[in-house]
C-alpha cells in the first residue's frame, strides 16, 4: 500500500489568502470607532521613537482617550468653529436658528462633513447633554514627547503644574507661541489636557505651538535639567523678579503653577531657582495664564 504525502506545516495566518483584507476590515472599524486623532504640532505617530534627553529613545505620547470629544449647544459649536478647533463632523437637526447657520458655514468653509440627524440619535450621541439640536465631534489630540521641545540652540520651554482649567492651558499656549516657545509640557495626569475649551482660548495658536505630555513632571524637569536647561519655578516666595533673570538668555524651562496652590513641593525643589513677578497693586496672585504672558513678555525681552 503507497504511502501518502504529508500536505507540509500548517501555513501562518499571515500567509493565507484572506488574512490582509481581513486585517483591513478590522482596521476600517476601528478608525470609524475612535476616529483619528488630531496630531499636534511636532507629535510623532503612535510607537514611534525618538531619543531622550538623556539618549535613550522614548515612545511617543498617546492622546488622552481614543473617544473623540463632542462640544454641544448653539453658542459653543459656533465659538469652537470660529476659534478653528478641529472638527470632524457637525451634527445637526434643523437649520432655522441663526447661530446654527452660521455653525453650519464655518464648518462647509473648513470642509468639516455635516450629518443631518434626529433628536433620538443626537441624544445618544452626547449621552443625554443638552445639545440644542447641533453638536460638533472633535479629534482627540495627540500630544508629542517633552524631548521633541529641545529644539535649535538656546530652547525655551514652558511647563505647566496643577493646572485643571483647559482655558488657562489655551491661554498660556497663546502667550507661549506669542513669546516664541518651543512648546508647552503638561502633566499626563490630574493636569489639564487639550480640549476644545483649551483650544478656544488658544485662539488656534495650538495649531502651530505644540503640547507635550510628561509621566512625571519631576523626572522630565531633571531630564531637561541634565540637557543643559535652566529650570525656573514662578513662585510669589520666588527671590528674583523674573525680568533679572539673565540666564533665561539661554535654553530655559519655565514652570507654572495653579492660581490657588502654585507650584508643587517636589517641581518647586527641583526648579533651578523660583522666580516672581513684582505686583505694587493691591492683588495678591494672578490668573495662571496672566502671569504666564507677563514672565514670557520679561524672558523674550531678556533673550531678545
Amino acid at each position: 500500500m503507497a504511502k501518502r504525502k504529508g500536505k507540509g506545516p500548517t501555513p501562518k495566518a499571515e500567509d493565507r489568502h484572506w488574512h490582509a483584507k481581513r486585517q483591513k476590515a478590522r482596521a476600517v472599524k476601528s478608525s470609524k470607532r475612535t476616529g483619528t486623532p488630531t496630531l499636534g504640532p511636532g507629535a510623532r505617530a503612535k510607537g514611534a521613537a525618538a531619543p531622550s534627553a538623556g539618549g535613550r529613545p522614548a515612545g511617543a505620547r498617546r492622546a488622552n482617550g481614543e473617544v473623540p470629544e463632542l462640544v454641544t449647544g448653539r453658542n459653543p459649536v459656533v465659538e469652537a468653529l470660529r476659534a478653528g478647533v478641529p472638527g470632524t463632523a457637525l451634527y445637526v437637526m434643523s437649520s432655522t436658528d441663526e447661530r446654527v447657520r452660521e455653525s453650519i458655514q464655518l464648518a462647509a468653509d473648513r470642509r468639516v462633513p455635516l450629518l443631518e440627524t434626529g433628536k433620538n440619535e443626537l441624544d445618544r450621541l452626547t449621552d443625554g447633554a443638552v445639545h440644542q439640536g447641533i453638536a460638533l465631534q472633535v479629534k482627540p489630540y495627540r500630544y508629542a514627547h517633552p524631548d521633541d521641545l529641545l529644539t535649535g540652540s538656546s530652547p525655551l520651554v514652558v511647563a505647566v503644574d496643577g493646572i485643571t482649567d483647559p482655558r488657562n492651558l489655551g491661554a498660556i499656549v497663546r502667550s507661549a507661541a506669542a513669546f516664541g516657545a518651543n512648546g508647552v509640557v503638561v502633566p499626563e495626569r490630574r493636569a489639564a489636557g487639550v480640549t476644545a475649551g483649551a483650544w478656544k482660548s488658544s485662539a488656534g495658536t495650538l495649531a502651530t505651538c505644540p503640547v507635550a505630555q510628561a509621566t512625571n513632571l519631576t523626572r522630565q524637569l531633571k531630564a531637561y535639567q541634565k540637557a543643559g536647561c535652566f529650570v525656573a519655578g514662578l513662585d510669589a516666595a520666588g527671590g528674583v523678579t523674573v525680568g533679572d533673570l539673565e540666564v533665561a538668555s539661554g535654553p530655559f524651562v519655565l514652570v507654572v503653577g495653579s492660581e490657588g496652590k502654585g507650584l508643587s513641593r517636589l517641581v518647586a525643589e527641583t526648579c533651578d531657582m523660583l522666580v516672581t513677578i513684582p505686583m505694587p497693586g493691591r492683588a495678591e496672585s494672578l490668573n495662571a495664564g496672566v502671569a504666564a504672558g507677563i514672565a514670557l513678555y520679561e524672558v523674550s525681552r531678556l533673550r531678545a
